[in-house]
C-alpha cells in the first residue's frame, strides 16, 4: 500500500498535533465509546458558550489530548452552525474520530500558507482557556472530514498539562483519503512535525482518520465506522 509520510519544512515554524476529536450526539455515548475502545474513561472538560457544546478530555501527552465533544442540551442553540459538523448528528449517530486539530504559534501565517482553505480564524473560550481556531462558516470539516483545524492557544500552559495522566500517548495518526496527494500537500504546507501518514482510502470506503494510541492495555486503534462513498 502506498504510504506518504509527511515531514516538517524549514522556513516556517513547525506545527504539531494538538488534539484529536471524537464527535458524538451525547457525551454519555462518547464516553462509552472511548472506554470500550481505549479502556480508559475521559474526564470532564467544560463548555463552549459560543458553540453551545461541551466536552470530555483525555491526556495524550504534555501538549496533546483527545477530545470528546457534543452539542450541549442545556445550552441555547447558537445562531450559527456548530463546529466539527455537530449539527449533522442525530441520536442514532455513532461516536467517531471525526477530525484533528493542529497547533501553531502563528495561526494567521499558517492559514495563509495552507494549501487548502481551512476556515475563518475565530476566538473561542472554555473556562480559563482562550484560543484562536479555524472554523468554516458552514461548520463543516474540509476535505471529506479529514482536514485539520488550526489552533493558537493564548496561554503559557497547555490544557493537557492540567489533565490526569492515564498512561495514553498517540503513536501514529493515519489519514485515508481518495486523493492522498492532495492531503499530503496540505499537511506538508502546515510544516507538521508529527507521526502522521497519508494513505489512499481503500476502494469503496470513505475518507477517515485512524489513530493508533498506546494505552496501559496495549496498542489500541480509534477511528470511525467504515461507510461506502
Amino acid at each position: 500500500m502506498l504510504q506518504i509520510p509527511v515531514t516538517c519544512g524549514h522556513r516556517m515554524a513547525p506545527s504539531f498535533i494538538d488534539h484529536i476529536v471524537v464527535t458524538t450526539f451525547s457525551l454519555e455515548a462518547g464516553a462509552a465509546f472511548v472506554v470500550e475502545t481505549l479502556g480508559v474513561s475521559p474526564q470532564i472538560g467544560g463548555e463552549h458558550p459560543r458553540m453551545a457544546t461541551h466536552n470530555l478530555l483525555l491526556r495524550l501527552g504534555d501538549a496533546m489530548f483527545l477530545e470528546v465533544i457534543s452539542p450541549n442540551p442545556a445550552a441555547l442553540a447558537p445562531a450559527r452552525p456548530r463546529w466539527f459538523a455537530l449539527d449533522s448528528l442525530v441520536p442514532q449517530s455513532p461516536p467517531r474520530l471525526s477530525t484533528w486539530v493542529v497547533r501553531t504559534s502563528d495561526i494567521r501565517t499558517a492559514v495563509t500558507g495552507a494549501s487548502e482553505p481551512l476556515g475563518n480564524i475565530e476566538p473561542m473560550r472554555r473556562g480559563i482557556f482562550d484560543w484562536l481556531i479555524t472554523i468554516p462558516s458552514d461548520g463543516s470539516v474540509p476535505l471529506n472530514g479529514v482536514a485539520p483545524a488550526l489552533i493558537e492557544w493564548k496561554a503559557d500552559v497547555h490544557p493537557a498539562a492540567k489533565l490526569e495522566d492515564k498512561g495514553l500517548s498517540l503513536v501514529q495518526l493515519e489519514i485515508l483519503h481518495p486523493d492522498p496527494d492532495r492531503l499530503s500537500r496540505l499537511v506538508s504546507s502546515l510544516k507538521l512535525d508529527a507521526p502522521v501518514f497519508v494513505r489512499p482510502a481503500p476502494s469503496g470506503t470513505s475518507a477517515r482518520l485512524v489513530a493508533h494510541i498506546k494505552t496501559p492495555q496495549g496498542l489500541r486503534v480509534l477511528s470511525a465506522p467504515q461507510a461506502p462513498d
